[in-house]
């Protein structure tokens, strides 16, 4: 196994993948991220009693026309967020690493 471990390392290192710059590869795993480890909680359910609240009166269709994009706004700055995160850790492993 360790020969076949060390082979795998030495190709790797002699033929090094090109991701582009990453973004598919940071995209999936901020997705499978998201999946497993919701993040819905207190904080965030008075966040939104307080929006709702202040839209009180509001016709239905309005309020959807507020807070789908507040949503899509708050998830795309979580990706964001994760993205610089993972691409942060990866910069500062190479800096660490011997």
């Amino acid at each position: 196994m360790k020969t076949y471990l060390e082979a795998i390392k030495s190709h790797i290192e002699a033929h090094p993948p090109n991701f582009g710059d990453g973004e598919p590869v940071l995209t999936m795993l901020y997705e499978c991220y998201n999946e497993n480890n919701p993040y819905d909680n207190e904080q965030i359910r008075a966040d939104f009693n307080e929006l709702y609240q202040q839209m009180n009166g509001m016709p239905l269709r309005e309020m959807d026309n507020i807070v789908y994009p507040v949503c899509k706004l708050c998830r795309d700055h979580e990706k964001a967020g994760f993205i610089e995160g993972i691409r942060l850790g990866v910069l500062l492993a190479q800096e660490v690493a011997p």
